[in-house]
């Protein structure tokens, strides 16, 4: 049984989207609108349909999702932590920080001793808050800088 998620506040709920889901369609949406279209690519299909393994998770208010970010296994104690996006006009009221503290904990409960990413480097400062360290030097990835960060759990 999967874990159903918790509240961080009395409007948001953060909980688990199982794939193809109604939930899992506003979630592409909202990573095509904040991550892919600024920098003129869209997520394509076959890349949607390796994510049916991934743990994804979505912040709501009411049925409206406010962020996201996914978790996919790199290896038996590593995950990676992909695709975090928060809507441009909530950035900053801790949706990212509510999403960041939940995927640690699912991390945690499934086993997993690190967490992994490709930060895109406008959101190091972010990560290195949340206790991320980078590791390696600055690379582009999908046309734009990106620095490799993990933490211990």
């Amino acid at each position: 049984m999967k874990p159903t998620g918790t509240s961080t506040n009395n409007k948001m709920a953060l909980r688990i989207i199982d794939h193809g889901t109604s939930e899992y369609h506003q979630m592409v949406t909202l990573r095509n609108d904040i991550l892919r279209k600024p920098i003129g690519i869209d997520l394509l299909s076959d890349e949607l349909e390796k994510e049916k393994d991934n743990l994804m998770i979505g912040a709501f208010e009411d049925e409206q999702m406010l962020g996201c970010c996914m978790l996919v296994q790199e290896s038996y104690d590593t995950v990676r932590l992909r695709q975090m996006a928060v809507l441009n006009t909530l950035q900053g009221k801790g949706i990212g920080r509510a999403l960041m503290q939940f995927a640690e904990n699912l991390a945690r409960d499934h086993g997993y001793k690190k967490i992994s990413m490709h930060a895109r480097k406008n959101a190091v400062g972010f990560y290195e808050k949340m206790g991320y360290c980078k590791s390696g030097n600055e690379f582009i990835e999908i046309t734009i800088p990106h620095f490799i960060m993990g933490k211990k759990l």
